[in-house]
């Protein structure tokens, strides 16, 4: 029986031999492997990779793997049976031993390169080559790819062990990066923002790495001592992981003229993105021109949603460079991320990311990336003058587009029919005049209050009488608006699907993960069950434990409040 008609009849999955019937490796069967890899895939050194799509390279088994969770809600959408995590040949894969594949599966993963650039600007000098070839997954592993309940999935670890992008490093991820990737992409999910997605969390008792952190109550901004961390794995999943820097990568050899392939392989790339990632849109009966067109229209579509979500949460990426775009449209690489809890348009989490990736900065971020992804395609339309033109109308209304995500995202937390530029400048002067709690304030603000006395338990700092009567002055003014939208309840419920309940507060986060290195998860597994429900009310011990607001001694701790991307 195919994979295609097995899946298409889904039983639920129970066994690994059942599980691994369901393997069907598009990209590797599509693609072109770097033909001077080795064919075992014991490729662990770092080097340059001139052409190919990809090295075939096998992942490192973390040492005495130890499950810690998975996700309920992603295994019962792919039809997985909740045993199969503690299952020894399912935890074996998914913790680095890939000789326990069975056939149609391949005992062999792999990496891939892609191009670095910043708000714009290509960079090569971060690869150790100075050439840009040997920059890309240094420690990310694909092992698996099939299709579930008729959709396909690629799975891929993340802490698998060196590749030949790994610049020297061990490859590793250490427990306290891979518990808040684990967490944070489960919880992305369940907020209805685009993302990648958790599969399983697996540690090693007995391997440990050394990485910069932050001590105890330490107040600085660099990381100030080493520490040993225990290594894990955690698998994330996505219909595919191309990123805007993979396509660059591809692009920039093909106007180089690096290798005789460097143009095919560009197109081939980008066929393969709009097959994983667009199939249900593009229309595969279009010329290939206009499909490149096409795709330039929905990416557009995708990334500014998704941007808009994000500021709608409160999420900041961080560290939002092209190769930590995801061509499909959805959040990847939860690295230096954050979500803002006192309220400012500033808020950047990662010490290395700069106002440039700051919180109100992201759509800015976007549009630079996209403009990097628009650049990559453009070599395979440069023979029709048409599609160029069609390339240059989408990129130039990039702005545009971002602008009317953006004012709807307001709109629909303020309960408004429509935006309203006074209203919601003013709010947002007021917010960070008055130090507000960014998810508890639009949380109460749902409740659609007649008083500010509400408003102000989402308030850090007691206000002064010029200050409120300014709220006064705008909360009368909002009111009159949502009365005249209709019935003030249904009003104040679509708000709470709008703006959540509970969020990712890092000082809650960091015990759960400290606990974990004693081997204890049940924060993790607490968490896991608050983050699967934000926008609803929970029982009132969780509210008293996870909806309030930041004490006060966490506000300049290093690893809570900012923190370095050493993961």
């Amino acid at each position: 029986m195919s994979a295609t008609s097995s899946a298409s009849e889904s039983p639920t999955t129970k066994t690994f031999a059942e599980f691994s019937q369901r393997a069907d490796y598009s990209f590797m069967d599509s693609l072109q492997a770097d033909p001077e890899a080795t064919k075992d895939g014991h490729d662990h050194h770092p080097r340059q990779v001139f052409s190919g799509h990809y090295v075939p390279v096998t992942p490192t088994a973390i040492p005495g793997p130890e499950y810690i969770a998975h996700s309920k809600t992603l295994f019962n959408e792919l039809g997985l049976s909740h045993e199969l995590a503690l299952d020894e040949q399912f935890r074996r894969l998914f913790s680095g031993d890939i000789t326990v594949a069975q056939e149609p599966m391949r005992p062999i993963g792999w990496a891939t390169g892609y191009a670095l650039s910043i708000y714009g600007t290509e960079y090569i000098h971060q690869c150790p080559f100075g050439t840009g070839n040997g920059y890309g997954d240094g420690r990310a592993i694909s092992v698996f790819e099939g299709l579930f309940k008729g959709k396909r999935w690629e799975m891929q670890l993340k802490g698998g062990g060196p590749t030949p992008y790994c610049r020297g490093a061990d490859g590793r991820a250490v427990l306290r990066s891979s518990v808040r990737e684990f967490l944070a992409q489960d919880y992305m999910q369940a907020l209805g923002v685009p993302t990648s997605r958790s599969l399983t969390l697996y540690v090693s008792r007995s391997e440990k790495v050394r990485r910069p952190w932050y001590s105890n109550n330490s107040m600085s901004i660099d990381p100030d001592i080493m520490v040993d961390n225990p290594v894990a794995i955690t698998t994330r999943i996505a219909a595919s992981f191309l990123r805007v820097g993979q396509i660059e990568l591809f692009a920039r050899r093909a106007r180089s003229n690096s290798n005789q392939q460097a143009l095919i392989e560009l197109k081939m790339i980008v066929k393969h993105l709009i097959k994983r990632n667009y199939q249900q849109v593009i229309d595969p009966s279009l010329a290939f021109t206009d499909q490149v067109v096409e795709l330039a229209h929905v990416f557009r579509e995708r990334l500014t949603s998704l941007v808009a979500n994000w500021m709608r949460v409160g999420y900041c990426q961080g560290n939002f460079n092209s190769d930590n775009c995801a061509a499909g449209g959805f959040t990847l690489d939860y690295g230096p991320f954050g979500f803002c809890e006192l309220f400012d348009p500033r808020f950047q989490p990662w010490t290395g990311g700069g106002d440039h990736f700051s919180f109100f900065n992201q759509p800015i971020a976007a549009e630079a990336n996209y403009q990097m992804f628009l650049e990559a395609i453009k070599p395979l339309v440069t023979d029709n003058m048409e599609a160029m033109g069609r390339l240059d109308q989408v990129r130039n209304t990039f702005g545009e587009a971002m602008s009317r995500k953006i004012e709807a995202m307001w709109a629909k937390k303020l309960g408004l029919i429509s935006y309203d530029e006074t209203l919601v400048n003013e709010l947002l002067q007021l917010m960070v005049l008055s130090k507000v709690d960014y998810t508890i304030f639009f949380r109460k603000l749902s409740n659609i209050p007649d008083q500010l006395t509400d408003l102000k338990e989402s308030f850090y700092l007691p206000i002064s009488e010029q200050i409120d009567a300014q709220w006064n002055s705008w909360l009368k003014r909002w009111q009159g608006r949502i009365q005249s939208c209709g019935d003030l309840r249904k009003t104040s419920a679509a708000m709470k699907l709008i703006n959540p309940k509970y969020t990712w507060r890092e000082w809650l986060i960091a015990p759960a993960y400290k606990k974990a290195e004693q081997g204890d998860y049940s924060l993790i597994k607490e968490l896991q069950a608050v983050f699967t429900n934000p926008y609803d009310e929970q029982s009132l011990e969780v509210e008293t434990k996870y909806d309030r607001l930041k004490p006060k001694k966490f506000f300049k701790f290093g690893g809570i409040s900012h923190y370095s991307c050493s993961s």
